[in-house]
């Protein structure tokens, strides 16, 4: 006899294709899983990628509607994490957590001037007329500024009707509150934005609750780790305490995606 349990995922860091593609396979996992009755989803982070957290939110959705999902937000619940805690069932914050930051921001940098000043010269061969617009080398013009702002201006409303669906708000509060600001979870609580104050073994005791599995039998559960994290934490561990997490981003995409040209 499968002996049934609550699962506990625990999601922190900035919210990326190469981070959220393990989780959403997991969270399938999980559900298609009988000894799951419902799970923990233990959040922290400020956000990242619009489409990683659509997916990221959809596979929590997704979860909580063949069993019940209570999410937890730690320290930082900001963009994309607080999108992806509103697939869950009923949201817990910290009285301290930042909650909110529901906004869309598309930074452009453009380095040509810098180049310029320390001599260096980068010429950017392109076919058609916009393609080296977004590559960081040159301004913006004003046509592309105001199509660039048209795209942000449409994930921001998604952004907001989202919100506004899954808290049973109108959309005209969520707007007030669609500032990119981030508010504590005491005060989020009282605009609506979250369900409960209380840590993670309070949002668990309530996940216990709606399951009837007590809190105790409770298991983490994780993505299997990517190849290079274990090579270089496992035999070549002191290799691995010398890279950077920025150096080792890199040389995943250098193995991984060798060989693949930006469209």
């Amino acid at each position: 006899m499968v002996r049934e349990r609550l699962a506990h995922v625990q999601f922190r860091g900035t919210i990326r294709e190469r981070s959220v593609e393990p989780f959403t396979r997991m969270l399938k996992a999980i559900r298609e899983r009988r000894r799951f009755r419902g799970v923990l989803l233990d959040i922290s982070s400020g956000g990242g990628e619009a489409v990683a957290s659509m997916d990221l939110y959809l596979a929590v959705k997704r979860l909580d509607q063949v069993k019940p999902v209570v999410a937890s937000i730690g320290s930082m619940g900001a963009s994309g994490a607080y999108m992806a805690a509103l697939g869950a069932r009923r949201i817990f914050a910290y009285p301290e957590s930042n909650v909110g930051s529901i906004g869309v921001v598309f930074p452009h940098i453009a380095v040509q001037e810098l180049l310029r000043r320390v001599g260096v010269s980068v010429e950017l061969l392109h076919a058609g007329r916009h393609k080296d617009a977004y590559q960081g080398l040159r301004p913006l013009s004003e046509e592309e500024r105001v199509k660039l702002t048209a795209i942000v201006h449409q994930d921001y409303d998604a952004f907001v009707k989202l919100v506004a669906l899954e808290r049973k708000q109108p959309v005209e509060k969520i707007q007030e509150l669609a500032t990119g600001e981030f508010w504590t979870g005491a005060r989020a609580r009282d605009l609506g934005l979250v369900d409960d104050l209380g840590d993670r073994e309070m949002a668990l005791e309530a996940l216990s609750q709606m399951t009837g599995i007590p809190a105790g039998r409770a298991i983490d559960v994780a993505p299997p780790r990517p190849f290079l994290e274990r090579l270089f934490s496992g035999g070549f561990s002191m290799m691995g305490d010398r890279l950077s997490a920025s150096v080792r981003n890199s040389l995943e995409d250098l193995v991984f995606e060798s060989g693949i040209y930006r469209r």
